[in-house]
């Protein structure tokens, strides 16, 4: 088996074969598999949410599942349900999207909350209940979600409990000019024609072609070994009395409703640990934690904005500003 970073990067590169956003996005979401955590990709349409996303569960040899969220979703199309078998006259269940190791959520706040809560207990136990049966979903699981801004037309937000069981709401946002330059050079989108080569044939992009092309460079256990190191990651004392300073300072601010809660510091440990796996490390770093306190925990606070814009700017803007404050001279 190949050391940690040989396959950290194989994952990695494996990913950009497809998606050509930012490094750091990547590194994010892988940031997510290795700390056993889900991921909330938020951002305008055709920024690479979904390619993302499916990138990251083709480069992995798992069961992979990807649910299209709509109005009329049900919760039993993501649960799955039970069907009477005439044959032998007994309920035959039939399995749902969810039982995957990796599972795509594409728009998912454009369904009902009703639906969006099927989630719940898979995301926080790995198991769900049918019929009064808990069946436990396997290992590894990882749920990838992706959604548009609220504002946007047939929207419902994700109530609090929802949010607070991603591990990370992260946004891609506009790929960077040389970024961008290599989607122009590959012409996605283009057209399908008589002569189109190998690419456009799996689809008319090259992008596109790109995604159907790749293949696993990781298997199952390769991942479980992954998150095994995780866990032995070494956090100083030190480290956690910052933590613990950081979400006591949310609980108490004049700008926030609601703090961190020991989930959020919990999070933000395993976010750290796994990050340090991903820089090649058996033991925290300051940067580890605070690399990711924006994306762990500006979804987890509540301010008193109202509109969803402005609240998800000003819980940004109120970490940042606590991280300043913690970070100065005494």
């Amino acid at each position: 088996m190949l050391n940690a970073q040989e396959l950290i990067q194989r994952l990695r590169e494996n990913v950009r074969k497809a998606f050509l956003g930012s490094v750091s996005s990547v590194d994010q979401a892988l940031c997510c598999l290795l700390a056993r955590g889900h991921v909330l990709i938020e951002d305008v349409p055709g920024v690479g949410k979904t390619v993302l996303a499916t990138s990251l569960a083709r480069s992995v040899d798992c069961r992979f599942s990807r649910i299209q969220f709509t109005p009329d979703l049900l919760p039993s199309d993501v649960l799955g349900v039970s069907v009477l078998d005439r044959n032998s006259g007994e309920f035959e269940l039939k399995p749902g999207p969810i039982f995957a190791n990796i599972v795509l959520a594409d728009e998912i706040n454009r369904t009902t909350p009703r639906t969006q809560s099927a989630l719940l207990e898979a995301m926080n136990e790995a198991s769900v209940s049918i019929d009064g049966k808990v069946l436990d979903l396997e290992q590894p699981f990882m749920v990838v979600a992706t959604q548009n801004p609220h504002e946007f037309e047939g929207a419902y937000p994700l109530p609090e409990s929802q949010l607070d069981r991603f591990l990370m709401r992260i946004s891609l946002g506009y790929p960077a000019r040389e970024d961008e330059a290599r989607i122009l050079m590959q012409r996605p989108g283009a057209p399908r024609t008589a002569s189109a080569g190998p690419a456009d044939a799996s689809g008319g992009s090259p992008q596109i072609g790109a995604l159907r092309r790749l293949q696993p460079v990781l298997n199952r256990e390769d991942v479980l070994a992954l998150q095994s190191r995780v866990d032995q990651v070494r956090v100083d004392r030190a480290l956690v009395e910052y933590i613990i300073s950081f979400v006591t300072a949310t609980r108490s601010h004049a700008d926030l409703t609601i703090g961190v809660s020991p989930r959020g510091a919990l999070a933000l440990a395993a976010a750290a640990r796994a990050t340090a796996v991903l820089r090649g490390r058996d033991y925290c770093v300051p940067e580890d934690i605070l690399s990711n306190i924006v994306p762990v925990c500006a979804h987890r606070v509540a301010t008193r904005g109202r509109q969803y814009n402005g609240r998800a700017d000003a819980a940004r803007r109120t970490i940042e500003s606590i991280v300043e404050y913690l970070e100065s001279p005494a």
